[in-house]
């Protein structure tokens, strides 16, 4: 979606005007959208694009029957848990709600008030929801992987790089996903006679440390498994594979956009879709309780040829034939 098609839809407003009124006898309905990122990045504004467009078609139309009330929180904890409490207290009708950093803040803030995710990787292991064919809570929404995913990311990374024998797998440990897709890339790592080390994200420098003392060794590559803190050390992960000369696997497009070599995971844009149909059954009375967690419908590999040169790979014809998306 074009910026400016976005900001056509979300009206360069944090909060829709009070002058925006349903039509008469049409009762106005409030959707609260809470968001880890700055109001300029692209990757959100893509994402929060699909959800709008599909909730006009939906019949859901920004000032005649609905208002929508977007925090953007950035990556900040302390933000995020704010702008949380500041959305719960709006009393909104629906909370859509990207991931566990603005999900765990909003539960501890509402218990009633139902909440959506598009993306989180494993609601159930969080705590977010009971199950995922039954959720029985105030929340409900779409994963943002399975964990088989991780043995996939592997077969990749030896498919484009059948050099590696040793692989980084960057986790973030705190949160459940992070360390059951390194025990599954472990697993597969085993059967292929692959060494995997652990990089836990917490900070900048040493990333850079960690990264700087592997690739001194030959035969190295790289997964970067999904999560905030992923996304948030994306650039800096780019620069270091490049500087070292490391093959890496991402878990999503935005970041083979951005310089990175090869990824494969959901389609994100696809599930905020998908999300604004959720949104339009809680609008309609269904609750969150009821509606299952669904699994990822749509997986995309996309690679970056010129990185891939860049790297002195040649991507093989299967490959090829099987992306999505060649970037060059």
């Amino acid at each position: 979606m074009q910026r400016r098609q976005f900001i056509a839809l979300l009206g360069g407003a944090t909060t829709w005007p009070l002058a925006a009124r349903a039509q008469q006898g049409e009762r106005m309905r409030r959707i609260g959208v809470l968001l880890p990122a700055s109001a300029d990045d692209a990757r959100f504004q893509a994402f929060v694009g699909a959800f709008l467009q599909e909730l006009q078609s939906l019949a859901w139309s920004i000032g005649r029957n609905v208002r929508i009330d977007t925090r953007w929180a950035t990556a900040n904890a302390a933000t995020i848990r704010r702008q949380a409490t500041e959305l719960v207290a709006l009393t909104p009708d629906v909370i859509l709600a990207h991931g566990a950093s603005t999900m765990g803040p909003l539960l501890q803030a509402t218990r009633t008030v139902p909440i959506v995710f598009p993306v989180t990787a494993d609601p159930v292991g969080a705590g977010f929801v009971d199950s995922l064919g039954r959720p029985g809570g105030n929340a409900t929404g779409f994963m943002a992987i399975e964990y088989p995913m991780g043995g996939k990311w592997l077969e990749l990374l030896r498919q484009i790089a059948p050099g590696v024998i040793r692989v980084a797998v960057f986790r973030d440990a705190s949160i459940p996903s992070g360390n059951a897709l390194f025990g599954v890339i472990q697993a597969m790592a085993q059967a292929l006679k692959v060494e995997v080390t652990p990089v836990n994200m917490r900070d900048a420098d040493e990333i850079e440390r960690v990264l700087a003392a592997f690739a001194r060794a030959p035969g190295g590559g790289l997964i970067v498994t999904g999560s905030a803190l992923a996304y948030n050390y994306s650039d800096l992960i780019i620069t270091l594979a490049a500087r070292h000369k490391l093959p890496a696997v991402y878990y999503e497009h935005s970041v083979v956009a951005a310089g990175g070599l090869m990824s494969y995971g959901p389609d994100f844009v696809d599930q905020y879709r998908q999300a604004a149909g959720y949104v339009d059954r809680i609008l309609k009375g269904e609750k969150p309780a009821d509606l299952p967690v669904q699994a990822p419908k749509k997986y995309e590999l996309i690679i970056n040829l010129k990185t891939a040169k860049a790297l002195g790979l040649t991507v093989p014809p299967s490959l090829l034939a099987s992306a999505n998306e060649m970037i060059e």
